[in-house]
């Protein structure tokens, strides 16, 4: 595919090195694994192919996911158990919805911050309340209206990412600070599961679980203060709050079997003129995009055998606050770099090329080095997920990490070519 020329580099202040003469770039330093990451904190060249998230905001909201209102009279006291039926259901999720999108270091860390923002324990991978009617064993002590309940309080909220990013100081000078990148979205967990009973006249404490279900009997109702044959007593109250919570699990549900439409190919690309080698810094290996189909692009070591595929141009670019968007295109097969769409959603899943289209799993976001260095890290646009290799080896493929490489393998060198 030809590339129309554009803005030279240096409009997009890209610093560059000479691929033959270049000195060996000083080995990255593994990022301080200690520090918490804050918005306009200091960062290292290391930490280029990493993100952190931060909680922004934390709701914790008790909810009642199963129950029913029950009487008991002078003649049935005593241990019963008692099915109760589904109130609502709370799914764990973490930006999109569904199990995957709890897969990965990133959304656990999300999960894990939000619990200790607001002080609980909650649950940090994918699961679910029981979508299914459950029992509850009690033992009534004495006569009168009852809710028997299972309940959790669920904590929802808002985080962002954190991505290290070359930032213009009010001296003019240049730092690489922690600044607030793409991957924003928002989280649901809950709390360990309590059951219980309780009843009108019972005192509980307030925006408790327990005061939930006691809301659910609709007490000063004439269901309330009526006498009732042994047994399970419907509430108004309790249905309304069911169908409530079957109709936000049903949207739930259908966003998330709403598929994004299959890219529209190009025309044409308009790509910058420079051409690129996205080097390990340092060493000789860099991405090598793959003569095959199926195959993914992997570190190679150039040599007159690498037929351009060691050869990237930045298309389509784009710059806001500092932060480079592009589509990568490969010399050697035409192709552009991308995620394919059936392993998106999966942590370590291998780039690969194809046909270029108007995608954003072709769309990479490009963190820079304060001017004068070629490092960077390479974040795909509709992920999220960064871009690194399991290790330093010839033919090793490159693979999307939630988090980044904690070990800085995730910084490479954009080197003129």
């Amino acid at each position: 595919m030809a590339c129309a020329a554009s803005a030279a580099v240096a409009a997009l202040g890209l610093a560059v090195s000479p691929a033959a003469a270049a000195p060996a770039a000083p080995a990255v330093t593994a990022p301080a694994v200690t520090v918490q990451a804050e918005p306009g904190g200091a960062c290292t060249a290391a930490d280029l192919g990493t993100r952190q998230p931060y909680v922004k905001t934390t709701e914790v909201t008790p909810t009642i996911t199963h129950f029913k209102g029950w009487y008991v009279t002078e003649g049935s006291t005593g241990t019963q158990k008692v099915t109760t039926t589904v109130q609502a259901t709370i799914e764990v999720k973490v930006g999109a919805t569904g199990s995957a999108n709890v897969e990965g270091s990133f959304p656990g860390e999300v999960l894990s911050k939000a619990g200790a923002t607001a002080g609980l324990e909650v649950q940090l991978t994918y699961t679910s309340t029981s979508t299914a009617s459950t029992e509850v064993t009690w033992n009534f002590g004495s006569p009168g209206y009852y809710g028997l309940y299972k309940g959790t309080k669920k904590v929802t909220g808002t985080y962002g990412s954190l991505n290290c990013n070359r930032v213009q100081q009010s001296d003019g000078s240049w730092a690489l600070k922690w600044i607030e990148g793409a991957g924003a979205g928002s989280y649901t967990t809950f709390t360990t599961l309590e059951e219980g009973a309780v009843r009108c006249e019972d005192t509980v404490p307030a925006n408790s679980i327990m005061r939930k279900a006691q809301d659910l009997l609709d007490c000063g109702s004439a269901t309330a203060t009526a006498q009732h044959p042994a047994g399970p007593v419907a509430s108004a109250k309790a249905a309304e709050a069911r169908q409530e919570g079957a109709r936000a699990t049903e949207a739930g549900q259908s966003v998330k079997a709403t598929g994004s439409p299959a890219p529209a190919t190009r025309a044409a690309l308009d790509c910058q003129s420079p051409v690129y080698r996205i080097d390990v810094p340092g060493k000789p290996l860099n991405w090598s995009a793959p003569l095959l189909p199926g195959d993914g692009i992997r570190l190679r070591e150039s040599n007159f055998l690498s037929a351009h595929l060691d050869n990237w141009r930045l298309c389509d670019v784009t710059e806001t606050d500092g932060v480079i968007e592009a589509s990568l295109w490969n010399w050697g097969n035409g192709g552009c770099a991308t995620v394919p769409a059936g392993t998106a959603n999966q942590e370590g899943a291998a780039l690969t090329t194809a046909t270029c289209g108007q995608d954003d799993l072709q769309r990479f976001y490009i963190y820079r080095d304060v001017p004068g260095s070629s490092k960077i890290g390479v974040q795909n646009k509709y992920t999220g997920y960064m871009m690194g290799h399991d290790r330093y080896a010839d033919g090793e493929l490159i693979h999307q990490y939630s988090s980044g490489r904690p070990d800085g393998t995730g910084t490479y060198a954009l080197t003129a070519v």
